[in-house]
């Protein structure tokens, strides 16, 4: 649970970047990829990391521009980016402006429950990199080159004068 805006900006400036970064990856092409054909595709898990911000954060009083939640996944990578840069940069911006530390202890009611607005943004972060880390699995799996997030990724290790770690 964050308890001050300062460090939450700090989580968020890094991991937001860290999020238009892999959605920067994607490909047009590589939106139809599942892991089963029952699944989520990545352009929908991407769609629904974009979206989230604006489907959620509106039960604290923050209101978002330009974020239709009723639009179906877009065909292109760009506009998902796009979308999620939008989103996450209000988000940001109004958390700054709106909100002082105090107001992290306020409560909402979210999904049928009661939640301080520094444990919301918790959950939010979270979420994000939880949808992260299976968006790997299927860019993978849809021939892309994962960025390294958290330290290089296979492809990287060269950048670093290293071999790729043998698999």
């Amino acid at each position: 649970m964050f308890t001050s805006i300062a460090d939450f900006e700090k989580a968020w400036s890094g991991e937001s970047g860290n999020t238009s970064k892999m959605l920067g990856a994607l490909t047009d092409a590589s939106l139809s990829q599942s892991v089963a054909e029952d699944h989520r595709t990545l352009g929908r898990m991407a769609w629904h990391i974009a979206l989230t911000i604006a489907e959620m954060m509106p039960a604290t009083g923050l209101e978002f521009k330009g974020v239709d939640l009723k639009a179906p996944v877009p065909a292109t990578a760009a506009e998902i980016k796009k979308t999620y840069d939008n989103a996450a940069g209000q988000l940001l911006e109004q958390v700054k402006t709106k909100w002082d530390d105090a107001g992290l202890q306020v409560e909402d009611e979210l999904y049928g429950e009661t939640w301080k607005r520094g444990f919301t943004l918790a959950v939010l972060l979270n979420h994000e990199i939880h949808h992260r880390g299976q968006m790997t699995v299927l860019m993978r799996q849809a021939g892309l080159k994962v960025p390294g997030i958290y330290g290089p990724a296979k492809e990287e290790w060269v950048t670093y004068g290293a071999p790729e770690p043998p698999v």
